[in-house]
């Protein structure tokens, strides 16, 4: 939000207008994606496995076929943006019916293995990386060979490797990515004559200094229990490189392994420097801290900018811009290791219509790996980058640009704490809850903590 992004989209306000700009968009279609196809999706039943109501319904008037798509994308932006695309490819493929049911982010993520496993719809929005392969793994998505295989020319090597489950197969198409990184306003920092810290205790420095100045240093945000898992995230990548990071979230290393503690004990470092009352605070709240020039800085992803289109202006957005998370004195600071989320459409297994419309969702999947249509999802969610390579990038302002590049510089790169770690650890009864435990008293020794953490993902049943 990752995930997570993942996460990211739980809004309830209206979003402000949006930007006017339209790109043009390439809407041509090959042969395969003018299809005409019997049968409905099955949106009761995504609001039956959620335990929730749609935010948002589709159902458009169609000379052809139909499919159904279930998403998490409640974010203002992100959900116009999502609408924008089943917009232009039903207008793309002559009226063709597209019933997209929206749910709350955090309940579709809470309740995504129950939704899997009972009648869900045709399609669904996911992360890449091991929550991808876990589904896949179960049996719970539907492998899509024969459309990455015509669209596979449109991306590079790396983001065709994510998309891939342990058994070769491709299971999804990826649409969107977003890094994590220091987010702070330009004019507040200029105001001060702050710089930008390269160092850990150059970023202390600089949060003890914005204490004096009357700044919340930190922008801190916890209420849906995903935000905390970045900065556990990039503590780790930074004291103990790429390897022991991805090994610890598989279950190779241990919990109570000593280097675990020094990520807490660094992170206890910082910690008075955050937000008051943080374990009630949306990220969105926490965006909004920095966007009322209330806080110095905020470690999140690019999504911080859609918080800032969404709830500010134009001006506003201008005075965004963000730094790499500084060096921690270690060799691993060499990896500029980050993490960068994708965002993928997939394909469920269970859906009681996919055999009847699997041509329409096989066209759709397609039309979501154009360039174009991943601009278009851009121009409402900015904080989004297209993975196409034929992407239109010439609109990106320096903000977008800035991201591409930082991206580009890490030699290693993590899809983000849950969806490179089990579903069933990461979530609330999981790592979130942990984390939310030492957070309350981040003077603690971790030791038992640590062994709490260890003795629940030893009570997980195997993978």
């Amino acid at each position: 939000m990752g995930d997570s992004r993942d996460a990211k989209r739980v809004r309830n306000r209206l979003a402000l207008p949006y930007l006017d700009a339209e790109l043009p968009l390439n809407l041509d279609l090959s042969r395969r994606d003018i299809l005409k196809i019997a049968g409905y999706g099955s949106l009761a039943a995504f609001i039956a496995a959620c335990g929730g109501s749609p935010t948002t319904t589709t159902s458009l008037t169609a000379k052809g076929g139909a499919m159904s798509l279930g998403s998490y994308n409640t974010d203002p932006n992100s959900k116009k943006g999502t609408q924008a695309i089943v917009d232009a490819f039903t207008a793309a493929n002559g009226g063709t019916k597209v019933k997209l049911n929206t749910v709350d982010h955090g309940t579709f993520q809470n309740q995504i293995s129950s939704y899997l496993q009972g009648t869900p719809e045709d399609a669904f929005t996911w992360f890449s990386g091991h929550r991808m392969r876990f589904f896949a793994d179960k049996g719970l998505a539907t492998p899509i060979d024969d459309v990455w295989d015509a669209v596979k020319s449109n991306y590079t090597e790396g983001f065709a490797a994510s998309i891939k489950g342990n058994d070769g197969h491709a299971y999804a198409i990826p649409t969107d990515y977003y890094p994590w990184a220091v987010f702070y306003r330009k004019d507040v920092w200029a105001q001060h004559s702050y710089t930008v810290p390269t160092t850990w205790d150059a970023f202390k420095a600089l949060c003890a200094q914005m204490k004096k100045d009357g700044l919340t240093p930190i922008a801190f945000a916890d209420k849906d229990g995903w935000p905390a898992q970045g900065t556990f995230d990039i503590l780790n990548l930074r004291l103990n490189g790429y390897d022991f990071h991805t090994e610890l979230l598989t279950g190779k290393q241990k919990w109570t392994d000593p280097r675990v503690t020094a990520v807490y004990k660094k992170w206890s470092e910082i910690t008075q420097y955050y937000s008051q009352a943080f374990a009630g605070l949306t990220w969105e709240q926490g965006a909004d801290q920095l966007l009322r020039k209330t806080a110095g800085m905020y470690l999140l992803g690019l999504f911080v900018s859609d918080e800032f289109k969404a709830s500010g202006s134009q001006a506003d957005l201008d005075q965004l811009d963000f730094f790499p998370f500084p060096d921690m004195g270690t060799q691993y600071d060499a990896e500029k290791a980050l993490d960068a989320p994708i965002d993928v459409y997939m394909l469920t297994k269970k859906s009681p219509t996919l055999a009847a419309n699997r041509a329409q969702a096989n066209a759709f999947l397609e039309f979501v790996a154009k360039g174009s249509t991943q601009v278009l999802y851009w121009q409402n969610a900015p904080g989004s980058i297209p993975t196409a390579t034929d992407a239109d990038t010439s609109q990106y302002p320096a903000l977008t640009k800035k991201a591409v590049q930082i991206v580009s510089n890490a030699k290693r790169i993590t899809q983000y704490f849950d969806r490179d770690s089990r579903p069933d650890y990461s979530g609330p009864n999981g790592m979130q809850g942990f984390l939310l435990k030492f957070l309350a008293n981040p003077g603690q020794d971790t030791t038992s903590l640590q062994g709490q953490m260890q003795s629940f993902w030893d009570s997980l049943a195997p993978e």
